[in-house]
């Protein structure tokens, strides 16, 4: 029996980049990392039915930029963008919630 690897590991940085993109420092990366999986587990359960194939998330000096890679983008854009507006509300909250 041989050993097993997972997939997405053994590619990353080959022919696959990584999902999220920052870097901090020690008392920064857990709570950054923590908050990425909020954000994430938040997103896969209000895009359920959008068909999310994967999200990327990028940090910079005080920013963050999501993208959310879906099947049906009509679903998360909503009417006239009403839903791109409300996930942005959604995520500032997050973000300010963490803050505090």
């Amino acid at each position: 029996m041989g050993q097993k690897v997972n997939p997405h590991g053994a590619r990353v940085g080959v022919i696959l980049d990584w999902s999220t993109k920052w870097y901090a420092g020690k008392k920064d990366f857990s709570n950054n990392l923590i908050e990425d999986y909020k954000l994430r587990q938040m997103l896969k359960e209000k895009l359920n039915l959008a068909g999310v194939s994967h999200i990327d998330i990028e940090r910079t000096a005080g920013k963050v930029s999501v993208s959310v890679f879906t099947a049906k983008p009509g679903i998360v854009i909503g009417k006239g963008g009403q839903g791109v507006e409300l996930l942005k509300k959604e995520i500032e909250a997050l973000q300010v919630s963490r803050q505090t």
